[in-house]
């Protein structure tokens, strides 16, 4: 058994621990927000947090998150970062098909806890690797934009 946190709750998995970390929250958590994308850290749909930093969970076995602290799209919203970038989204209407969308949002949560006002350049940086089929990279931005002003904001 393999003891981890995710969105704030201790949870036992019984998974060899070897194991993605997507497919444990996926199939034995059934925490299914986090997408399957490539399989080998090229898109980023599997983005989640340990303790904060964006990882992608389809190569992070999960040996490698216990005793850390895991935030899933299904969580994010729980932080003040994480609700402005959410309706930011909503409000610029990024996602076309979506698949990629959960991926992108804890990416842009990352970027935006670390640094509240980036530059496009510090958006790009962090957002490289996050591959949207759909195209939709200036949306993308001015929901980071938008959420890094909201976050601003009597800070």
């Amino acid at each position: 058994m393999i003891n981890l946190t995710v969105n704030g709750k201790t949870k036992s998995v019984d998974a060899d621990a070897d194991t993605p970390l997507l497919w444990v929250l996926r199939e034995n958590l059934q925490l299914t927000g986090t997408k399957f994308g490539c399989g080998v850290a090229l898109c980023g749909a599997c983005t989640v947090h340990l303790d904060g930093k964006p990882v992608r969970s389809c190569s992070t076995p999960v040996s490698a998150a216990a005793g850390k602290k895991i935030t899933t799209i299904e969580g994010v919203g729980a932080t003040r970062t994480g609700k402005a970038v959410q309706a930011a989204w909503s409000q610029v209407d990024v996602p076309q098909c979506g698949y990629c969308q959960s991926g992108q949002i804890m990416s842009a949560c990352a970027l935006l806890a670390e640094k509240k006002a980036p530059s496009d350049a510090d958006i790009d940086a962090a957002m490289s690797g996050n591959i949207c089929r759909c195209g939709t990279y200036n949306q993308i931005r001015a929901a980071i934009h938008d959420a890094s002003a909201t976050l601003t904001k009597g800070a």
